[in-house]
């Protein structure tokens, strides 16, 4: 007889179902308090300081059950969302007041936080961690004494011998930026130590080296608006708050509606927080130059525009930035959110929301973001704001313009590349009127420029036709060409060429869907004009054959890019035949100039597909750019965006074989460790991971392979500085034999894009600067160009 009770099957049931029901009740309080967390301080009927009292209680109830999940929410927000630090400062403040111990536990979580991202080179995550730490002392949390400590033991980083100069600057840097929310609080507290603090920062900041601040600047010039070095900046703002006994306007304090029940409650000392020693695997943020466009007499009537050196500007620009960075994917929520700026009526915010989409667009060395992320972001702002936005942004636009003739060179041709991006959303409207007067200057001027090369990149948004009638008549002479090919084997003098017959046997066979073999034997019999000219006979490659081949394949592929790619993919192996050698890739290039010299775009496009196939080597196309062929070209902008392309073209083939071999070397860890488990054998079998094991003689020939990509990379940028070292030394020579004045538009174009390229491309020549140093770049080089090498060295010394 059965002793089971009646439904015992059930209870089974019920107790797996209770089970599961508790765990989803927690989850959902769990979700509720994050929910909560996340959203206090944003808009609500009742009061901050209600809802933050309320919340308080609400956590404090549920302390017990969820402390771990309360813990790790309120320290990721610290990070996360550091325009909301005050409001989870006065909040763990309260907590503090309420339970003594969850304070305790709350500090040592925020110091393991900022100990690891110090070690793990999370610099944000860092200078937000100490910034609540320093905040947490006006919630009386902390105590003064030992934040003082800490911040002391940040800036005697600046004393370190042998280390780089950006560690020194980003340590100096956090403690400075946390300043305006705690120096109240420390010059009521702890003057002395304060003032002794900011004598030693003073100290470095005088002694400190600044070759890097020429190269990251916007404009050479400092009118209207200096271009300063971000700590300069920080440091002259830091000064004035000093100046103004430490209070400012903007910070919200809802931690001061609560001081009575604050000042009861005891403070925690922070552990001490050595700052992890130098790596050489570290990377430091490198320096910026702070960019100004506006100052209140820019502004209309209304709010006033914080002066450069208030630190209202700093908290407002930096508030502005953060918002762009949360909301950068989403453009609608990134415009959104930056138009309802919290504190939208106590400044003009049109004004500092351009300025700061500009400043990091214009960012030196590279932007944070795609370009084409700031103008799809200003164009949202326009739909948003139209009555006012649009004319911010022309004023903008005509700041920018009337300043171009100082402006970097790489920043003329973001310029140039938003500006044409802007107008093409915007039907091309513009008061091209106003800027007629750039006519009557020289076209290698700044301004002229400017004009052409929009219209050259408004022409690949559009069509010709369009271009030419939204033109004004006077613009003329700036007008792009007629994109189309100059096939010289139909002009009227084109039966005395010595190619005419073959190429029009070339037409006949590549219509009739001739095989690769077939157009060979038609350029057969072409004579060879280099073997006249060898002594000896042997000519080498034939440019006759190429010139041949390659204009009439590419005129009959010329009706779009695909007709072009699928002529060069079908007869790849014609091209790969006759470009034997770098000297007959540049005479491929040549001809592709010859045929397509009116369109500017055809000839990025097909350099580019060339490259992929590796019928052309990235050397080939930059002893081809500095050919004097092509002097005419040399200050026109697509030929440094071919240059660009072939220089990331060769950095992420060896980036691409870097990761192969790092993978592979990984997996033959793997599979050599002893202390394998037998859990992850059986998984790897199961995986069938034991046939993808490299072998030795694989990862030898990858690391050959590896070896050989990184000599034809530092190859290619020897070619390139060793070229552009020859024609500036050239040029300054002529001018002082000739006893003219050397800084001319060709010069100031030159040097900028040396620069450009060290710029641009610096992770990759860093590598390589040693060597640099002691082939090219030595000391009996012209101080000019042995300037724009030591401002490249000095960005991460």
């Amino acid at each position: 007889m059965s002793r089971r009770r009646p439904h015992d099957d059930d209870d089974g049931y019920e107790r797996a179902h209770r089970k599961r029901r508790r765990v989803s009740e927690n989850q959902e309080i769990e979700d509720r308090l994050e929910s909560l967390i996340l959203r206090v301080g944003e808009k609500s009927t009742a009061s901050l300081e209600s809802n933050l009292e309320g919340l308080a209680s609400v956590l404090e109830a549920d302390l017990a059950s969820f402390k771990a999940k309360i813990l790790r929410i309120l320290t990721e927000c610290a990070i996360k969302m550091p325009e909301k630090c005050t409001i989870y400062t006065t909040l763990v403040g309260l907590l503090n007041a309420k339970n003594y111990n969850f304070g305790g536990e709350f500090v040592e979580h925020m110091v393991k936080n900022f100990k690891d991202s110090l070690k793990t080179c999370r610099w944000n995550a860092a200078r937000y961690s100490l910034r609540f730490l320093a905040d947490l002392v006006n919630c009386h949390v902390i105590a003064a004494t030992s934040l003082i400590t800490l911040l002391d033991l940040m800036v005697d980083v600046a004393k370190e011998e042998g280390v780089p100069n950006v560690r020194k600057d980003w340590f100096v840097y956090s403690v400075l930026s946390a300043l305006p929310w705690v120096g109240r609080e420390l010059y009521e507290k702890k003057e002395s130590q304060l003032e002794m603090l900011l004598v030693k920062i003073e100290v470095f900041l005088n002694k400190r080296s600044k070759k890097h601040h020429t190269a990251l600047r916007v404009w050479s010039q400092d009118t209207p608006h200096p271009q300063e070095e971000y700590l300069d900046c920080l440091w002259a703002q830091v000064r004035k708050l000093r100046q103004d006994n430490w209070v400012e306007k903007h910070i919200p304090r809802p931690y001061l509606a609560f001081d009575s029940i604050l000042c009861e409650a005891l403070q925690h000392n922070l552990p001490t927080i050595l700052p992890p020693p130098h790596d050489p695997n570290y990377e430091y943020p490198m320096p910026w130059v702070v960019f100004r466009m506006f100052d209140y007499t820019d502004c209309p009537e209304g709010p006033i525009l914080p002066g450069a050196h208030s630190i209202e500007r700093f908290l407002i620009e930096e508030h502005l930035h953060q918002i762009l960075e949360v909301n950068h994917l989403e453009r609608k929520d990134c415009a959104s959110a930056l138009l309802n700026f919290p504190y939208k009526s106590k400044i003009p915010l049109d004004y500092s929301i351009v300025e700061i989409i500009f400043a990091e667009l214009f960012h030196m060395p590279t932007p944070r973001y795609l370009e084409i992320c700031y103008g799809s972001i200003l164009i949202e702002l326009c739909k948003l704001q139209p009555s006012t936005m649009p004319q911010v942004l022309a004023q903008a636009t005509e700041i920018l313009f009337m300043r171009i003739d100082t402006m970097n060179v790489t920043c003329f041709d973001r310029f140039v590349a938003w500006f044409s991006y802007h107008l093409s959303n915007f039907q091309f409207r513009w008061s091209w009127d106003d800027w007629d007067f750039c006519l009557q200057l020289d076209l290698e001027h700044p301004r002229p420029k400017f004009v052409k090369e929009v219209l050259q990149k408004a022409l690949r948004l559009s069509y010709f036709q369009r271009i030419k009638e939204i033109m004004p008549e006077i613009y003329e002479p700036l007008l792009p060409s007629k994109p189309e090919p100059d096939y010289k084997y139909t002009h009227d003098n084109a039966a005395s060429l010595p190619g005419t017959t073959a190429a029009h046997s070339l037409v006949v066979a590549v219509r009739q869907k001739c095989s690769p073999e077939e157009v060979l034997n038609v350029l057969q019999d072409l004579p060879n004009p280099r073997q006249e000219a060898d002594a000896d006979g042997e000519g080498g490659f034939n440019p006759l054959k190429i010139d041949v081949f390659v204009q009439t394949l590419l005129n009959l592929g010329s009706k779009s890019f695909s007709h072009s790619f699928a002529a060069i993919g079908k007869f790849h192996f014609v091209f790969k035949t006759l470009a034997e050698s770098e000297e007959a890739q540049i005479c491929i290039l040549r001809n592709l100039f010859s045929l397509w010299q009116n369109h500017q775009q055809m000839i990025c496009v097909l350099i580019d597909k060339m490259l992929k196939l590796q019928i052309i080597e990235c050397s080939a196309v930059a002893n081809w750019i500095f050919s004097r062929e092509m002097q005419s070209e040399f200050t026109k902008t697509y030929i440094w965006e071919v240059l660009h392309l072939t220089i990331k073209k060769m950095n992420k083939h060896v980036t691409r074989l870097q990761r192969e071999l790092s993978d592979a070397r990984d997996k033959m860890r793997r599979h050599d460790s002893d202390s394998e488990s037998e859990d992850d054998r059986k998984r790897r079998r199961e995986d069938h991971d034991d046939k993808d094991k490299p072998t030795e003689e694989v990862v030898e020939r990858m690391e050959e392979k590896l070896e050989a990509a990184q000599a034809d990379q530092k190859n290619l940028f020897l070619i390139i500085f060793q070229r552009f070292i020859m024609i500036l030394s050239e040029h300054l020579v002529r001018c002082d034999t000739d006893n003219k004045d050397f800084n001319t538009f060709w010069y100031k174009w030159t040097i900028g894009r040396l620069q450009q390229v060290f710029l641009t491309h610096h992770e990759q020549v860093q590598k390589y600067s040693s060597t640099l140093e002691t082939l090219l770049f030595t000391q009996d080089l012209d101080s000019h160009i042995m300037d724009v090498f030591h401002q490249f060295t000095s960005l991460k010394a």
